[in-house]
């Protein structure tokens, strides 16, 4: 949901005052032509808060709970669970660790590479599923208006409306920052996750259950995989029934 444009001023206005709007833009990286627009229309998108928030110091999560959409997320002090920890972790670095834990002595190689942030390729999908006891998309669904459809969708693409992320992490009882972290909007660090957490949720799988987790979202790369190579050849077929 886009902040008023009014209450936007009025933050900016705190954040940075005595400051032009150009200045405003080359510091945060904003277009003057985005945000331009954003106010003519009265409505300013989240990332524009979050990009002015990080060139200012300011906490991007706790400048969001400024504005009456996501007030909440100011008493939000519930910390993820190891299974939004795991969710965020990307499939390559599941297998990553499978091979370490599998491999002969000495022969997986000098180290572990540290864990690519969030977001990865299906971090909202992993997220909205680790959280899911199996009415969470209705529950999300009759909460927000939002037909159950248009919501799998987003999952589907990978991202996640930062209110319907809030939505999402009140459905389900968990800390409100965490979706927001899955689609990218803010980092861990950011919403407050401790260092090393998703590190330390992955080292507590046991080697069962982290081998059955890479295989499962190996079996979801494949069916992804499979529906563009149909896609493709169906694009394909329609150019050459029109040359």
């Amino acid at each position: 949901m886009p902040l008023p444009a009014k209450a936007f001023q009025r933050w900016l206005s705190g954040v940075a005052p005595d400051t032009s709007t150009a200045d405003v833009c080359r510091v945060s990286g904003v277009k003057r032509t985005t945000l331009a627009q954003q106010m003519v229309r009265g409505k300013v998108a989240e990332t524009t808060v979050v990009s002015i928030s990080r060139a200012y110091g300011i906490n991007p999560v706790a400048a969001l709970a400024t504005f009456e959409p996501y007030t909440d997320l100011a008493s939000s002090a519930i910390p993820p669970t190891d299974k939004e920890l795991v969710s965020q972790i990307a499939t390559v670095d599941l297998l990553r660790a499978v091979i370490v834990r599998t491999a002969p002595s000495g022969s997986a190689g000098k180290g572990t590479p540290g864990l690519s942030p969030p977001p990865h390729a299906t971090s909202v999908k992993n997220w909205v599923d680790a959280i899911d006891d199996g009415e969470l998309r209705h529950r999300v669904s009759a909460a927000t208006g939002v037909a159950p459809q248009n919501y799998s969708a987003q999952l589907t693409a990978n991202r996640l409306a930062p209110e319907l992320a809030l939505a999402t992490s009140r459905a389900a009882g968990v800390g409100l920052a965490g979706g927001l972290v899955a689609a990218g909007l803010v980092t861990e660090a950011e919403a407050g996750w401790p260092a090393g957490a998703r590190q330390a949720a992955l080292d507590r799988l046991s080697d069962g259950d982290l081998t059955a987790l890479a295989g499962e979202r190996l079996q979801a790369l494949g069916k992804t995989l499979r529906r563009q190579e149909q896609d493709q050849e169906q694009t394909e077929r329609i150019w050459e029934n029109l040359v």
